[in-house]
């Protein structure tokens, strides 16, 4: 997933049991599908170049099983680690706090939500009848990425849908072709996490 044209589009498939998406860039070209593997005590995330499942480029997997600050590491298809994405728990609780590590375990970047009530009020009219199936098209939560230098990167937008199955990542800021990958993994990690948590 280098050079990709953005923005790039998240579309989760709500008639499967699995938590899968498709993720296609603004030419409407799908660079990744991702498949979440169900019922696994650790999280175990495949991605592929396509929806055909032809070829597997990635896999995400976590270090331990439901805990606070779970870090999610990226593989290529050799089997070789170039980078994970860490959940930073009691940050997380009331606002979302992620950071993005590099292969020499560094931190490159963090992702963070840009307003969290926007989450707080989803939930809350998500717990309502007959109003819980409008959320989707009047709560969308935004999540920033940001650079060591509180730079702003990347954006992930909730899309107006009905069962939020719509995501939408845009560039705003000036990113390092090496990290296109790294980037794209850690927010299809966060997507999945983040969405399941509402």
């Amino acid at each position: 997933m280098q050079n990709i044209h953005f923005p790039v589009t998240f579309n989760f498939k709500v008639s499967t049991i699995a938590n899968d998406f498709t993720a296609t860039d603004s030419s409407g070209k799908t660079i990744a599908y991702v498949r979440q593997k169900m019922f696994k005590l650790k999280e175990d995330i495949s991605v592929y170049n396509d929806d055909t499942k032809s070829r597997l480029e990635y896999q995400i997997k976590a270090d331990k099983w439901l805990d606070f600050s779970t870090a999610y590491a990226f593989f290529n298809r050799e089997g070789k680690e170039f980078g994970k994405v860490v959940r930073k728990g009691w940050k997380s609780l009331w606002k979302a706090h992620y950071e993005i590590i590099d292969q020499h375990q560094k931190q490159q970047y963090v992702i963070n939500e840009q307003n969290p009530w926007v989450k707080v009020l989803d939930s809350l009219i998500g717990e309502i009848p007959i109003l819980n199936f409008f959320t989707g098209y009047l709560f969308n939560p935004t999540y920033i990425v940001k650079n060591n230098e509180g730079k702003e990167i990347v954006k992930l937008t909730k899309s107006k849908s009905f069962l939020g199955k719509t995501f939408e990542v845009s560039k705003v800021g000036e990113l390092d072709n090496d990290d296109d990958d790294r980037i794209m993994l850690s927010l299809m990690m966060f997507v999945l996490l983040e969405r399941r948590r509402g």
